[in-house]
């Protein structure tokens, strides 16, 4: 995503999941959805804002821009699709796919992740009734 590091996207995905958790998101509550200090995520807001992936109006929340929600999106999407390839073919639980979603979604590459998806597509849901978007929602039919 170029001009941003695997913390900066760590920051944004929390600030989306927050706000479809919550509504509304306050960086206090970035600190403990990431379990780092206030004062981290003041530096790393003043980062987001400075680049343009976030605004910090008067209300005191912290809301996505246009470009912020697209970055946040593709890195959610990615944790979602990893999550399910990891609970499919390593058989661990969904805790454990995501922990190491979480490590890998950073560093994978554009053409693994669509080979992912379409691996996914042909045999993640293969008999499932849900036929879930792999990149959307973790399946629990896997």
């Amino acid at each position: 995503m170029g001009d941003i590091h695997e913390s900066g996207e760590d920051y944004l995905e929390a600030i989306l999941r927050i706000e479809a958790e919550k509504g509304r998101v306050r960086s206090i509550d970035v600190a403990k959805k990431l379990g780092v200090s206030k004062p981290s995520v003041s530096r790393a807001m003043g980062i987001l804002v400075e680049r343009g992936y976030l605004s910090i109006p008067n209300s005191g929340n912290l809301e996505l821009t246009e470009r912020g929600r697209e970055t946040a999106n593709k890195i959610f999407s990615r944790h979602i699709l990893l999550t399910n390839f990891l609970v499919k073919i390593a058989g661990v639980s969904v805790e454990q796919a995501e922990e190491n979603a979480c490590r890998i979604e950073h560093d994978i590459d554009e053409d693994v992740r669509d080979g992912i998806r379409r691996w996914m597509e042909k045999n993640g849901c293969a008999g499932c009734e849900k036929k879930c978007d792999m990149e959307s929602i973790i399946c629990t039919e896997l």
